[in-house]
């Protein structure tokens, strides 16, 4: 009980961050750019403190999947099996870019994350919560996918996302 406390705990203070509310970000309602518009962009940071763009990570005729994440997130770790097997079926197809949260973790937490675990794929650090904003993650384990002219194609929250399914709609197989 005490694990789950924290964790509903953290999306509070999240979510109070944000200026939003648990129960909007407890259903899911309301994540992510809308559907057909086009995927702003965000100023964040490489893992090493250089400034970036989210949108630089948008590749122009493939799609990208962008997963808001942390360190702490077991639905970000229950999500992640799908997007290893995304990567590995479609590989270069399909670009996948994580944006870590600046909540309950540190760059150094994120980089001994993926010492551990290094899915083959970039991380951003969203230390001042542009992308978050920008990209309407209420939570983590928020999944945007954007088309291959820019466009927002999909978002939702949570394990019970069908990533897979939803990327083979975008590469049209």
């Amino acid at each position: 009980m005490r694990r789950i406390h924290r964790t509903r705990r953290t999306a509070l203070l999240f979510g109070a961050l944000l200026g939003l509310g648990w129960p909007a970000a407890a259903a899911g309602q309301g994540v992510g750019p809308a559907i057909g518009t086009q995927a702003p962009g965000a100023a964040l940071e490489d893992l090493d403190g250089k400034a970036v763009d989210l949108r630089d990570y948008i590749v122009p005729g493939k799609p990208t999947l962008i997963e808001f994440w942390a360190s702490w997130c077991e639905q970000c770790e229950a999500l992640q099996p799908q997007i290893d097997r995304i990567k590995a079926r479609h590989g270069d197809d399909v670009t996948i870019v994580a944006v870590a949260v600046a909540v309950s973790q540190s760059v150094r937490r994120v980089k001994r994350h993926l010492e551990d675990h290094d899915p083959g794929y970039p991380f951003l650090w969203d230390a001042g919560g542009a992308a978050v904003r920008a990209y309407n993650a209420l939570t983590t384990a928020v999944v945007v996918l954007v088309d291959g002219e820019g466009r927002v194609a999909y978002a939702g929250v949570g394990p019970g996302q069908t990533l897979e399914a939803e990327v083979a709609k975008l590469l049209g197989s």
